[in-house]
């Protein structure tokens, strides 16, 4: 592909971003920024959310998992519609009955300073070290595919990438990235269809055609019921995806935020269902590609690249295939990768702004001020761990880093969990000491399990995680009916 047609389709993408900011951020302010004002309508947040969990790492690395894992993690898949049922019925109306716009201001409310502030830290490290990850990984296809064509060094791609991102987020926020995130979602699930259909007809495939051909092949398998000691067993799957959603969406601020903007917490429901239930076919949608990808690749007698990440841009940009596919996959993998982004970065002001910095209990100029100057922070430094990526020289280091950012979730989950379902008062002022234990000793145990009981942990370590910051919260406690009676 030409470099200059890269250019030119990135340039009239952010231009289109660009003028939805300028519409939707006139005269916005902190409320804008933080909350949409609560006007949000359900249907656009609902739309948007799908793009900012289809991440450009997901967009890139799901198709290539198939060769390995099938299509088995659809049962992930459905267990995440279980964990967006929990979210509506339990998180959406504890957090519009508080009135919140950081979900983590809950944890001051039940247990105190301490434990509010952990809650907040664990966040903004684990969502400005995945963030940054999944900005890595597109800034190096956007580095291959476009800008060492120009003699553009690294460095200078990802502040321009950072820099795109803060031009259309800093002055509308939430209020923004709603609109933007859903027109981001369109144009990734127009890629990836587009890319089905011309794959489709270049194997002289039907509709039926690529259903069968799916169907006969390695890939299609679903589900796993007869190895437990499999990472890809169903229980373990369907119950890791519950967990994982109720986590990762439920318990992080990036993806409540939007929720919080919808009008009322019936809204907000609505948004919830529809997501969930179109992340299915989404997500079956993104396999099938996958699977169509390898038999593609097997008839075209194309061989597999080294990496499972690297099958989708080797065959889009490989000139295997018409020029258009190619186009679909940046303007594709811009979509989802800024969709996720742009939100976490509205997100991690928010989180640092309220939480660390109490913005909400200062003048309104001086809150303008602190979250002005908290975007252009996590900016630079989302920037800088990028580059921090790069200097390290190694793709499996991102990995590495998910699994370990992976870790900073299950504190939050035993957190919120022992809030939830226990009446007992926790030590606020030890409760850090938790949050460091619990993914320390899940540590050892993820290190050792296949020497102790004969398999690896997977996904499920989160459950694991979260379950240790409960026992260690209960062991904290007291009852506070028993200390009532102390006290008499």
């Amino acid at each position: 592909m030409s470099p200059y047609l890269i250019a030119a389709l990135i340039a009239a993408y952010f231009a289109v971003l660009i003028t939805v900011s300028l519409i939707t951020s006139r005269n916005a302010d902190n409320d804008a920024f933080f909350r949409g004002n609560k006007q949000s309508p359900w249907y656009v947040v609902s739309i948007g959310m799908i793009g900012a969990s289809l991440s450009g790492v997901t967009f890139i690395s799901v198709p290539g998992w198939v060769g390995s894992t099938g299509m088995s993690y659809m049962q992930m898949v459905l267990g995440y519609f279980l964990g967006y049922i929990f979210i509506a019925n339990v998180l959406l109306p504890l957090y519009y009955r508080l009135n919140l716009t950081s979900i983590y201001t809950y944890l001051e409310t039940r247990f105190g300073f301490w434990t509010y502030k952990s809650g907040a830290v664990l966040f903004l490290i684990s969502r400005t070290i995945g963030s940054a990850a999944r900005l890595y990984l597109m800034a190096n296809v956007l580095q291959i595919a476009l800008f060492d064509a120009f003699g553009v060094p690294f460095f200078v791609t990802v502040l321009v990438t950072i820099l795109l991102i803060w031009i259309y987020t800093f002055r509308g926020g939430i209020k923004t990235i709603i609109w933007t995130d859903m027109l981001q979602t369109v144009f990734m699930l127009i890629s990836i269809i587009a890319t089905v259909v011309i794959i489709s007809r270049s194997m002289d495939l039907s509709f039926l055609g690529v259903i069968d051909s799916i169907k006969a092949s390695d890939y299609s398998t679903m589900f796993v019921f007869d190895d437990w000691s499999s990472k890809q067993h169903f229980i373990k799957q369907f119950f890791s995806g519950a967990f994982i959603t109720i986590v990762m969406t439920g318990l992080d601020q990036d993806m409540m935020q939007k929720n919080l903007s919808c009008k009322n917490v019936n809204e907000a429901k609505k948004n919830m269902y529809w997501y969930g239930l179109a992340f299915i076919p989404v997500n079956l949608l993104i396999l099938s590609l996958g699977a169509l990808l390898y038999l593609f690749a097997t008839h075209q007698g194309i061989p597999l690249p080294q990496r499972a990440d690297d099958l989708y841009p080797t065959i889009a940009t490989g000139g295997y295939l018409p020029p258009a596919i190619g186009i679909f996959f940046i303007l594709g993998l811009v979509a989802a990768a800024y969709s996720s982004a742009d939100s976490a970065l509205a997100a991690l002001t928010t989180s640092f702004s309220i939480d660390i910095m109490g913005v909400e209990k200062e003048s309104k100029g001086k809150a303008n001020r602190i979250r002005f100057i908290s975007h252009i922070g996590f900016s630079i430094l989302l920037a800088l761990v990028i580059l921090l990526f790069r200097v390290l020289k190694s793709d499996s280091i991102v990995d590495t880093i998910f699994n370990l950012a992976g870790y900073t979730y299950g504190p939050l989950l035993g957190l919120f969990a022992f809030g939830l379902f226990m009446k007992r008062k926790v030590k606020d002022y030890l409760v850090p000491l938790i949050a460091i234990s619990a993914p320390i000793i899940t540590g050892v145990i993820d290190y050792n399990s296949q020497a102790w009981w004969g398999f690896s942990l997977g996904f499920e370590k989160l459950m694991l995680n979260g379950a240790i910051a409960f026992i260690g919260l209960y062991l904290l406690s007291i009852n506070p009916k028993k200390d009532h009676h102390s006290h008499n």
